[in-house]
């Protein structure tokens, strides 16, 4: 149809110096003069991307839309600031929905919840960079099992992994009831059991602990592990790649197959004559690390029984959420503008249906 010219009246008082347009209130024009579609195309963009990328590219070639970067910023806040006060207001988003729960290798059905934290860049007065904060990311799921057997069906396609996140800025105690509302909704108690995965931050196993009371076990993800021995392999042989290539190769497969407190003799064992100051660091990190997680490290175990050991299929909240959209390089937030992006964030990276029930509420 090509474009549209529409013209409205706009009143101003002269006293109060305020102002309104009746026809903006019959288009449902947000403040910052989007329509309601386009505001959510703005935001589609503007959580996926940095605002000017959103601006200068994406709106423009998928949505033939000329929308500067402060409005993309704008708009993309104020979204992530209505999520989350909904979400503090105990709103749970969509219908509810028993999960189709997979089974485990004893016949269990199995539901998965999962906490992690992650530091984000944040920006001081006058541009300069301040102290990061803490963002603290949760996720209720539907873990899909390794052994294809639990889930075989006519195509041989593997499920879909079913995921719920939470992100922000506000704390651990903020994410107890928004985590078990989630859960409820799609029927977390019906699952016969429940499993948990972390990463080693600070209190994360007790909040798992505390409010999810059935979970049969707290699990370490296996996957920062293997970063740290990694690290450590790289320290232990900095001058040659495949050599440090092999040793954590080495450790993770004694790792998966054996188990923590395996790995932790053998990282015991080690030669430190002749290491420099840096590896014996790293050493005495990783060993220490260990010392305090190896009760979470039981991983032959828990592959035993068909449970999931780490987020590979789908990475952790905190990476999926914040890490990919928050910590690119040299991004430093305002505290508001990091906390609104999380909610909206993990809002999109949500199960669709939360995403569209959101927008289109009716």
């Amino acid at each position: 149809m090509g474009h549209l010219r529409l013209q409205g009246f706009s009143y101003h008082g002269r006293l109060c110096r305020g102002g309104f347009c009746p026809w903006h209130a019959v288009l449902r024009r947000t403040p910052a003069a989007l329509s309601p579609a386009a505001d959510e195309v703005v935001c589609l963009a503007g959580v996926q991307a940095s605002f000017a990328e959103a601006s200068g590219r994406t709106l423009l070639k998928l949505a033939g839309r000329r929308v500067c970067e402060s409005t993309v910023e704008r708009a993309t806040e104020a979204a992530g600031g209505r999520v989350e006060k909904a979400v503090a207001a105990g709103q749970v988003f969509g219908l509810a929905h028993d999960g189709a729960w997979h089974k485990d290798a004893e016949g269990k059905t199995v539901a998965s919840v999962s906490i992690d934290a992650t530091g984000v860049g944040q920006q001081g007065p006058g541009g300069a960079a301040a102290e990061g904060r803490r963002a603290v990311g949760g996720r209720i799921d539907n873990p899909v099992p390794e052994d294809r057997t639990s889930w075989a069906n006519p195509h041989g396609r593997r499920p879909a992994w079913q995921a719920r996140y939470l992100a922000g800025l506000d704390g651990l105690d903020t994410f107890a009831v928004p985590l078990r509302k989630q859960g409820a909704q799609v029927g977390r108690d019906r699952a016969e059991r429940w499993i948990a995965l972390s990463d080693g931050g600070a209190g994360l196993e007790d909040f798992l602990r505390t409010n999810f009371p059935r979970v049969a076990a707290v699990i370490l993800d296996f996957y920062p592990v293997a970063e740290h021995l990694g690290d450590l392999a790289k320290a232990w042989h900095p001058q040659d790649e495949a050599a440090a290539e092999a040793l954590r190769t080495q450790w993770c497969q004694q790792l998966k197959h054996d188990g923590g407190q395996a790995v932790l003799e053998t990282l015991r064992a080690l030669a430190l004559r002749g290491k420099s100051q840096a590896a014996r660091q790293r050493h005495r990190e990783v060993v220490g690390y260990f010392e305090n997680q190896v009760h979470r490290m039981d991983y032959p175990s828990y592959q035993a029984r068909g449970w999931q050991i780490g987020s590979g299929p789908v990475e952790s909240a905190c990476k999926t959420v914040v890490g990919q959209r928050l910590k690119g390089a040299g991004m430093r937030w305002g505290k508001d503008g990091a906390d609104t992006v999380c909610h909206l964030r993990a809002l999109f990276r949500s199960e669709p249906s939360q995403w569209d029930a959101f927008w289109n509420p009716n």
